[in-house]
């Protein structure tokens, strides 16, 4: 009987050892019950989780898993998370924080990802209950919603090097499929919950690390350019810039710079932005990034090796844009030197610098000059005048000091840098301070002190001195109706009522002249 060759043999070890250690293809999450999280229990099968009920850090977790093909495991599973999420929000605003995963993760209990998304919840969680207690309103609650993918089909090291291209066609189908119903239905619920006009919106905020980057640019790419134009029949005004949810936020993402280069340009091709446009969408990415830096292009040498490419130039708005797509087509959009719009570096000098805070972050954001620099706690984003001012797509080379690498990407600088931006894109003006936000305000400048209906207007508002009416009586009629509209809402008392009504009579308001 011969022996088998060694050669074979040592190649035989190395397939078994690579069947053995193929990453778990089942759900993790089997239970779509609520669980509420505590020391005894940890709920490691449950889809959705409860933590700090009743403290000012109070969030809820919950977890959709999606299979290789991009389909989702189980639809009872992600109908359990929106019924949850349906029912909370009919009763109270919500901060939903979406986060999708990349390489070598996936939603195994204990998973890095899941702990650090989990301990950035909390953090927000308390940033809205200070801000609540600051500025007098309820506070949002915050709900996390975790979307697991195998983001890795070899566990054992340094086979699981090897899975970077095969990750990379998994992320584009996640993308492509499932996960777009999630956060379309996601939206949704925040819609719903502010038809109700209630005095603080609901909102939503998506995050992709590396290739979980790439799934949610896949998934919300066309959705961003179809809002940023904005195209609908009898519009005659250009807005401001909108984007999906409130914010997305993409952190070492592994994705073609080619494919944001007409997002670049889409939003280059507008000369200037209102002042309080806000981000829309924010690329960070490390310098020191090598799985984006390194890994990335050599795998994409091999499989553009056939395309064919032009060299482009853009002067859009006064800024030269010289794109080598065959570059482009080869590099990460956080590596691709002519797309970088800013830098995100540690505060070194300057300190007399003032700093974007929760409180301040809206009038600093305003203030952004063509190169200029602004502090966010102690670090400085800088705008390298590649784009204009108040652009809502940010493309952010980040320094190592920051994000130290591919995985760095929840440790406390940059997830102070991310909740920065989330309180910005979320957050709730009033300009007028009449406890109903710009957003749903038909009166603004409504005085300071009065009383307002659900809309923002004051009786003094909806019948204004300042228009000119036929008679005294036209006048008087108006505010009889509307403070007896008060009256019955509880928002004025009957001796308040007849003294309005009596400086109604007194006014002779039919003399003045149209005002507006």
């Amino acid at each position: 009987m011969s022996l088998i060759p060694l050669s074979l043999a040592r190649a035989l070890i190395c397939i078994a050892i690579l069947l053995a250690g193929c990453a778990s293809n089942a759900i993790y999450r089997s239970n779509y019950q609520p669980c509420t999280v505590s020391s005894g229990n940890a709920c490691e099968q449950n889809s959705l989780h409860i933590y700090n009920p009743g403290a000012d850090n109070e969030y809820t977790l919950g977890f959709v898993e999606i299979d290789d093909q991009g389909q989702i495991r189980d639809r009872r599973q992600m109908h359990a998370l929106l019924d949850m999420l349906y029912a909370k929000a009919a009763q109270e605003s919500v901060l939903t924080t979406v986060f999708v995963h990349g390489w070598h993760h996936n939603a195994r209990p204990g998973d890095p990802n899941i702990e650090g998304f989990k301990e950035n919840l909390a953090k927000l969680s308390a940033i809205e209950a200070r801000l609540s207690e600051k500025l007098g309103r309820p506070a949002r609650k915050i709900a996390g919603v975790y979307v697991g993918w195998r983001g890795e089909s070899i566990d054992v090291p340094p086979f699981n090097y090897l899975t970077f291209w095969d990750r990379k066609s998994t992320a584009q189908d996640v993308g492509h499929l499932g996960i777009g119903e999630l956060l379309i239905k996601l939206e949704e619920i925040a819609n719903v919950r502010n038809a109700m006009q209630p005095p603080v919106r609901s909102r939503l905020v998506v995050i992709g690390h590396s290739f979980g980057g790439a799934v949610v640019y896949g998934a919300t790419s066309q959705i961003l350019a179809g809002r940023f134009i904005d195209s609908q029949q009898g519009k005659a005004y250009t807005g401001d810039a909108k984007g999906f949810g409130d914010l997305v936020v993409l952190l070492n993402p592994a994705f073609e710079a080619l494919q944001y280069s007409p997002f670049y340009d889409l939003a280059q091709s507008r000369c200037s932005y209102f002042r309080g446009q806000l981000p829309r969408l924010a690329i960070l990415t490390s310098e020191i990034d090598d799985a984006t830096g390194i890994l990335f292009p050599l795998g994409r040498i091999f499989s553009t090796l056939f395309e064919e490419h032009d060299d482009l130039v853009r002067t859009d708005c006064k800024h030269t844009l010289e794109l080598d797509e065959g570059e482009a087509d080869r590099s990460t959009v956080g590596h691709y030197e002519p797309l970088i719009s800013h830098t995100l570096k540690p505060l070194k000098d300057g300190r007399s610098m003032l700093a974007a805070t929760l409180e301040t972050m809206e009038s600093i954001w305003d203030l952004q000059t063509p190169g200029g620099s602004t502090r966010f706690d102690d670090m400085v984003l800088t705008h390298l005048n590649r784009t204009v001012p108040q652009n809502p797509y940010l493309n952010i080379r980040v320094d190592k000091e920051i994000i130290d690498g591919h995985n760095d990407v929840f440790n406390e600088k940059v997830m102070k840098f991310i909740r920065l931006l989330i309180e910005l894109s979320t957050v709730d003006v009033d300009d007028d301070r009449d406890n109903v936000v710009n957003e749903y305000d038909e009166c603004p400048k409504t005085a300071e002190n009065s009383v307002v209906n659900d809309k923002g207007c004051a009786i003094n508002q909806l019948c204004s001195c300042d228009v000119k009416w036929k008679t005294p009586g036209d006048f008087v009629s108006c505010t009889s109706l509307v403070s007896d509209g008060f009256l019955r809402a509880g928002l004025i008392g009957k001796n308040e009522r007849k003294n309005i009504l009596s400086a109604a009579v007194r006014s002779g308001c039919k003399n003045k002249k149209a005002g507006r």
